[in-house]
């Protein structure tokens, strides 16, 4: 975890919303989840799955089944993560002492060597390590990892950290010491050894790292010949599709993105995470080919990313459908991270953009405004009747359930949002630099001898104010303040003057002695803008998006007497923006158009008539919070 976290202090009112809902609503809720305790959603058994494989540890006996997916023990880990962060911005020692007990149950259901996962413990134990490609052992390891990295971190409590490191020790003498081959068929252990070697300085961890991203792809037979070897199979993945897991290529040699979504950022992040530690430039000119293949070619506008359902996957350049897209919550979390890692590896405005973009967009678009619904899948295009039902729409679903039977979003959203102030600050040498424009109080007494206290209504309102809180006379250091591309025309001002600053990779570098007296005011340009889609994009052909600063924008039905797919935008027509106080305080946007009548003929050789109206547009994170509608993002024009 960077001190970051633990530096930093939100206060607005937008993220303040969502830090109050992790703790008060999401973290409660998805531990009932797991428990058991929600009616009427999906069974989850992940905590009596540790119960259970407990039980087999301790008496030999197993007269209970394991329950879910074979990767379930990661929705505990990833709640773990979220309550950890909870725990570090809010005391509450009940839950403090629930975390604990979910602990020490792991605890128990590991076994003498360091292996650890309840599926294999209870269902197949004589199958240990013999599916890398489906068996989600390292990816379950992982997200365990991460769990007790911040769970040390933000309780100072180590108990999870040691089972992890006896399950990372046993891995390590597995896959170095005696020479198994093999890599990770869903990557996320790769990222999570790095959290453990920064946190332990243990140089084990950051070698199996290296190691798993050194040997994938360089074997790309090796899931074929494990299955011939071991012939048993989870869901039956064809071994042949090598670029669905990412394993086609030496991932040096990779330049687009394929496969499995979340797989592939996952493992870019990995990737850019070893770079960044060990000035492997190989290694970052392949992050930098793959980012600009994801982001300039493989990305929707609300930064999500996996075109199709089958296989939660990327596909081809420029193929990015509306209504089928899958657009998995967890892609858009995993670019994130990747973003994040970029980031270390060169500050540069694009990467904290796209950063921001998926933010904002796709991943709070995942969870409902209660915090107790999530989508898995986040389509640009809602049709009641056919979203959700049509055997070729069925994971692109128009109202969010309370969970799910493969669950990984969910606790995914909230360990993200409860740990914000990572993405939103970084340091380096005696610069401090602003990824993202949240309101609150940033710590730096230990390294720069005073606070930064910044105010904003962002992403609403378009000033972000930055105040310094010496704990002498000043503080001298570097504010290097990110230049969002959206803004065309951005005023830094210092006191009632331009700011002198020098611009390098879009952050503006304010360098000073500031004092209490100081004040930086950030003004950006929220103007509404028109989205045009490149016309290799076939979807998007002769539509129009609408954005204003951060945020994209959709028509919803219950806002356009319930019908968006007869609506067109005018070309050049009045767009305002107006603030509202539904959906927790919006701005919405009206925009000028026509309403096209319906002709009650499947096709007919009459131009249907139009009359004007205006077309009500809403933040597309809030859509599907009020009942099934017609959804919206990318609009014909006429």
């Amino acid at each position: 975890m960077d001190d970051m976290l633990k530096k930093f202090t939100v206060t607005d009112k937008f993220f303040g919303y969502y830090e109050a809902l992790i703790k008060d609503t999401v973290v409660p809720y998805q531990e009932k989840v797991l428990n058991d305790q929600i009616e009427d959603a999906e069974k989850s058994h992940a905590i009596e799955n540790f119960r259970i494989a407990a039980k087999v540890i301790e008496t030999g006996k197993c007269d209970e089944a394991f329950y879910g997916m074979i990767f379930q023990d990661s929705d505990v880990a990833k709640w773990l993560e979220a309550a950890a962060y909870t725990l570090l911005m809010h005391s509450d020692e009940e839950l403090e002492k629930r975390c604990d007990e979910v602990i020490d149950l792991i605890g128990r259901a590991q076994h003498q060597d360091g292996y650890l996962n309840t599926y294999f413990t209870v269902k197949e134990p004589d199958k240990r390590w013999t599916n890398l490609e489906e068996a989600h052992e390292l990816y379950c390891a992982g997200h365990m990892m991460e769990a007790a990295v911040a769970y040390a971190e933000c309780t100072g409590k180590t108990k999870l950290l040691d089972i992890m490191c006896r399950m990372a020790d046993h891995i390590y003498e597995r896959f170095i010491e005696d020479e198994v081959p093999g890599y990770p068929g869903h990557p996320e252990v790769e990222l999570a050894l790095m959290r453990m070697y920064r946190f332990t300085k243990n140089e084990k961890y950051k070698r199996l790292a290296q190691h798993f991203i050194d040997v994938r792809g360089v074997d790309s037979d090796y899931f074929i010949k494990e299955s011939e070897r071991y012939n048993w199979t989870v869901w039956g993945n064809d071994c042949n599709n090598k670029e669905y897991t990412q394993n086609h290529l030496p991932v040096r040699e990779q330049t687009k993105a394929v496969g499995h979504a979340v797989r592939a950022v996952y493992l870019y992040t990995g990737m850019a995470d070893v770079a960044a530690e060990t000035g492997d430039e190989s290694l970052k000119k392949a992050c930098e080919t793959l980012w600009e293949n994801i982001t300039k070619c493989r990305m929707y506008v609300t930064g999500a990313i996996g075109s199709a359902y089958e296989g939660e996957a990327f596909t081809k350049d420029y193929h990015l459908p509306n209504d089928t897209a899958y657009a998995e919550t967890c892609a858009a979390i995993g670019l994130i991270f990747f973003a994040r890692k970029m980031i270390d590896l060169e500050k540069n405005n694009e990467y904290a953009d796209i950063m921001e973009r998926a933010l904002y967009n796709c991943v709070l678009a995942g969870m409902q405004l209660d915090g107790t619904k999530f989508f898995y899948v986040n389509p640009l295009e809602a049709i009641p009747g056919i979203s959700g039902e049509a055997v070729t729409h069925r994971h692109a679903l128009p109202q969010r359930p309370k969970w799910f039977t493969c669950a990984c979003c969910p606790p995914n959203v909230a360990r993200l949002l409860s740990s914000i102030g990572r993405y939103a600050w970084s340091e380096g040498g005696n610069t401090v630099y602003s990824h993202l424009f949240i309101g609150g109080t940033l710590d730096l007494t230990d390294t720069s001898h005073g606070k930064i206290k910044v105010e904003t209504s962002y992403p609403y309102e378009n000033k972000v104010l930055y105040r310094f809180e010496p704990a002498n006379e000043s503080m001298d250091l570097t504010l290097a303040i990110r230049l969002p591309l959206w803004s065309e025309n951005t005023s830094i001002m210092l006191g009632e003057k331009k700011a002198d600053y020098e611009i390098r990779n879009g952050y503006a570098y304010l360098t000073k002695a500031f004092t209490a007296e100081d004040i930086i005011t950030v003004t950006f340009d929220m103007s509404i803008k028109r989205i045009f889609a490149s016309s290799k994009i076939t979807a998007d052909s002769g539509k129009v998006a609408f954005s204003r600063g951060p945020l994209v924008y959709c028509a919803e039905g219950v806002d356009n007497a319930g019908d968006v797919f007869s609506l067109r935008a005018k070309k050049e027509g009045e767009i305002k923006a107006y603030s509202s106080e539904k959906l927790n305080g919006i701005v919405e946007i009206k925009v000028d158009g026509y309403k096209v009548s319906d002709s009650k003929l499947l096709y007919s050789t009459v131009r249907p008539e139009v009359e004007p109206c205006k077309i009500t547009l809403i933040p597309y994170y809030t859509w599907g919070n009020r009942g099934l509608n017609q959804m919206r993002v990318w609009l014909p024009e006429e």
